[in-house]
């Protein structure tokens, strides 16, 4: 049997990689070992999240995290180059962005394991995102490239992909599949929208968390003196990531807006599908709010998801709060077709196919 190695490192690639690996047990194919690099360690990465979630536990916990970019890459690279000596796998599959996602490519690579990435070809064009030159190098040392998107595809070989030794192809969006998959257990898992005394459409879910934002001050303020511009017509709520937590109350900064305590993914299943809207500068939650049909604010100044902007889904703002509080009185009049398909249906089986094929 033909081994693949998974590389993850925080939470949303652990819900995309459930996807996989529930296709990878069904049709048995391949044996998958999973590692867990540590890089974003929280209290719900814990064997209970696995189980509701029902994810494969990882064989491998290398505890990496809580130092510099450059640290945590460097000791990633050293303990997962352990992995791959000892398991010896046939292929290692790495997700998205992170910093575990290039580690992850880079001990393959040295190794000549060969490399599949999902959600290749994503561009913010930003070089001042950590995010950005992961996956532009992750892209680039890879053997398979699993682009979610037409805009991804384009992107690949407008930077000559075309002319280059790396197999490309369009499989979708796998968290397309993971939103529909727990989805039909998320209210029965969740009591958070009871709990918070919350009513369906009547409040507007936020999160903010980008380093770009956060370690600027000046765009700090100006994000949440929008939010709280908008909090005076239709309560926003907001899962208050650590970061921008510290850095709140290390300014001493104040808003009425309602802060909660970071939420486990069930509990944000559910408050996406009651939110009004949604305002963030996360990558993945502008497509969750798309998959959920609610319309999304993106308080950056540009997105990897453009065909979320160019259908109207979602505006751009970056951190603006006039800007914000315009596309907030938009887009709460607006009524589109969130049927249309962008990214691709049955995608996990997709991915499997593709990975079925390199290897043999």
């Amino acid at each position: 049997m033909k081994k693949i190695v998974t590389i993850l490192g925080a939470r949303p690639q652990f819900v995309k990689a459930a996807v996989l690996s529930r296709i990878i047990n069904k049709h048995a194919f391949f044996e998958e070992v999973i590692v867990h690099t540590g890089q974003h360690y929280d209290a719900n990465m814990s064997a209970v999240f696995f189980k509701e979630m029902d994810i494969p536990h990882p064989k491998y916990n290398l505890n990496v995290n809580g130092v510099g970019h450059g640290a945590m890459t460097g000791q990633m690279l050293e303990k997962i180059e352990e992995v791959l000596l000892d398991e010896k796998p046939d292929l290692v599959v790495v997700y998205g962005d992170t910093n575990s996602t290039l580690a992850g490519a880079l001990a393959a690579q040295k190794l000549q394991v060969k490399i599949v990435h999902i959600e290749a070809g994503l561009r913010s064009f930003n070089m001042q995102m950590p995010e950005e030159v992961n996956r532009i190098l992750t892209d680039r040392i890879a053997n398979l490239l699993l682009c979610p998107t037409d805009t991804a595809l384009k992107n690949l070989s407008a930077e000559g992909y075309d002319q280059l030794p790396i197999k490309v192809d369009k499989c979708g969006d796998i968290m397309k599949d993971a939103v529909a998959y727990y989805s039909q257990f998320s209210q029965r898992k969740s009591s958070i929208i009871s709990n918070l005394d919350l009513k369906n459409n009547d409040f507007v879910l936020a999160t903010i968390h980008r380093q770009e934002n956060t370690d600027s001050l000046e765009q700090l303020t100006a994000i949440f003196e929008g939010l709280s511009e908008i909090h005076l017509e239709k309560q926003v709520v907001m899962p208050l990531h650590p970061r921008t937590k510290r850095i709140l109350e290390q300014h001493g900064l104040e808003y009425p807006i309602r802060f909660i305590t970071p939420v486990g993914y069930f509990d944000m299943l559910e408050l996406l599908k009651n939110c009004a809207m949604v305002i963030t500068d996360s990558g993945g939650l502008q497509k969750e709010a798309f998959f959920n049909k609610k319309y999304c604010i993106v308080a950056r100044e540009q997105t990897e998801w453009v065909e979320l902007v160019e259908n109207s889904f979602a505006k751009i703002v970056g951190a603006d709060a006039k800007k914000m509080k315009l596309a907030y009185q938009e887009l709460l009049a607006m009524k589109g077709d969130f049927s249309i398909d962008l990214f691709g249906n049955q995608v996990g089986e997709k991915i499997h196919e593709a990975i079925k094929m390199l290897i043999n």
